[in-house]
């Protein structure tokens, strides 16, 4: 009986957020259901992911496929992708993860992750950034300059001494 009254309150939560998405530009909730893109909300609170839910700025929790946000701030747990496209502030766990040309400020852990500036961690088994402040941990690691170690495999970090360097790779 609570999990059908649980399931029935967060149906509710999702349908009157989507009617209000549809009436005002931005729209605050503390659960969202994400079918479908839906650029112009911004969502502080929990958002579920059936499909690939698309937020203008998130705080919070992000769970599901695939989620998609300009900014955000928390946990994107989606088994597909994560994204945020201008800044990400916190985890991203995923078998893609994606801090596009942002600043990612945390954490990437997949099978591939990508960041513009990267201020932490990234593991998995391909790491990309332009730069890192921090460490890459994965098979294939490469970034254009770096203040930190790479651990992998391949190492690559273009705007140092020694650019390529198996196993470890120290940045300054």
């Amino acid at each position: 009986m609570k999990k059908m009254l649980f399931s029935l309150l967060v149906a509710g939560f999702a349908a009157f957020g989507a009617v209000a998405a549809e009436e005002q530009k931005e729209v605050s909730w503390p659960v969202f259901l994400g079918l479908n893109d839906v650029a112009d909300v911004d969502l502080i609170g929990v958002r579920f992911n059936l499909y690939n839910g698309h937020v203008d700025q998130m705080t919070g929790f992000d769970f599901g496929i695939a989620g998609h946000a300009n900014d955000f701030y928390g946990l994107q747990l989606n088994i597909i992708r994560n994204e945020a496209v201008d800044i990400l502030a916190g985890v991203q766990i995923g078998i893609y993860n994606s801090a596009g040309r942002s600043d990612m400020l945390g954490f990437q852990g997949g099978l591939w992750n990508e960041a513009g500036s990267v201020y932490g961690i990234q593991a998995g088994l391909v790491n990309l950034a332009d730069y890192s402040d921090g460490f890459q941990i994965g098979l294939i690691n490469r970034t254009e300059g770096m203040h930190g170690y790479q651990i992998g495999i391949v190492n690559i970090i273009r705007d140092s001494q020694v650019p390529f360097c198996p196993i470890i790779n120290i940045g300054f």
